[in-house]
């Protein structure tokens, strides 16, 4: 599975220059990301604000984009407010809806009425959840804020007739992006099961843990939900074709995988901003 790098004009070696290129989080599980300059690492690792909400059907399960296709069609802008009594603020339209539906995430009668119009929509009765201290992670044991590099998702969006970067940035949903390397330099900040890769960013240090096993949602089109067809074949043929010598090992039982899970093994409090030097320190025995 092992091929050469995809970008020729950069060694990834010795002419690299990692640098945190964008920083996005998620405010409400699944639905549309909110770009940031600089975040706060809170409990359990992740990025403030990231996850921070999610929508739970009645038997407790989440209403996310592996389940419930018509998540995609929902869109979202998101204020996080600030001050004593500015709290956040979500705006949201629906297909079917006469216009978008604006609340105060912090004001309970809001949260109850977008409940509603959102039970509405989906058919069937759903719940808003918050968690201020470590949102709601995709993955538990590694809930720190997943990586991507700029160039990968160039790469990746030059598979698929159609797509753009934009749009793979979105079906792929990274909270931090790389620029300055080749395509799945990222690769670099895993190893085999067992040990961990040591990085930082700016003043922040992560483990980076494993190779993200990807689901449904990057096979679909962002915005109406449509599934592109042949997407992970497409997928699994061109990354085993074009995973780099420092790839590979352990982590890859399937070549559906592709960005980069973390953990943060530091205090809470410690901040990023876009700009930011990434630098490699090692690897350890986790």
């Amino acid at each position: 599975m092992t091929g050469e790098s995809s970008d020729p004009d950069l060694d990834p070696e010795t002419d690299v220059d990692p640098r945190l290129a964008r920083i996005t989080v998620y405010p409400v599980k699944s639905l549309d990301p909110h770009d940031v300059e600089r975040a706060r690492l809170v409990d359990g690792g992740a990025l403030a604000g990231d996850r921070e909400f999610a929508l739970f059907d009645a038997d407790g399960n989440y209403v996310n984009g592996k389940r419930e296709r018509a998540i995609h069609r929902l869109r979202t802008d998101f204020d996080p407010g600030g001050g004593s009594s500015d709290g956040p603020r979500l705006t949201v339209e629906a297909p079917g809806w006469d216009g978008p539906v604006a609340v105060e995430l912090d004001d309970p009668d809001g949260r109850e009425r977008l409940r509603e119009r959102l039970s509405d929509y989906f058919g069937y009765p759903v719940e808003i959840r918050r968690d201020r201290a470590g949102g709601f992670p995709d993955d538990t044991s590694a809930s720190g804020p997943t990586v991507l590099s700029t160039a990968t998702l160039r790469e990746v969006a030059s598979w698929y007739e159609g797509v753009t970067v934009g749009g793979m940035r979105r079906r792929l949903r990274a909270n931090l992006e790389i620029e300055g390397v080749p395509a799945f330099w990222e690769d670099r900040l895993f190893d085999e099961p067992g040990r961990v890769v040591r990085f930082a960013v700016g003043d922040v240090t992560f483990d980076g843990v494993n190779p993200c096993q990807r689901c449904v949602v990057p096979s679909r089109d962002p915005e109406t939900g449509e599934e592109t067809p042949g997407f992970r074949e497409t997928f699994v043929e061109r990354r085993a074709a074009t995973l780099p010598e420092w790839s590979g090992g352990g982590r890859f039982d399937h070549p559906f995988r592709l960005m980069v899970n973390t953990r943060v093994p530091g205090s809470p409090g410690n901040e990023l901003a876009v700009g930011d030097e990434v630098r490699v320190l090692g690897v350890r025995e986790e």
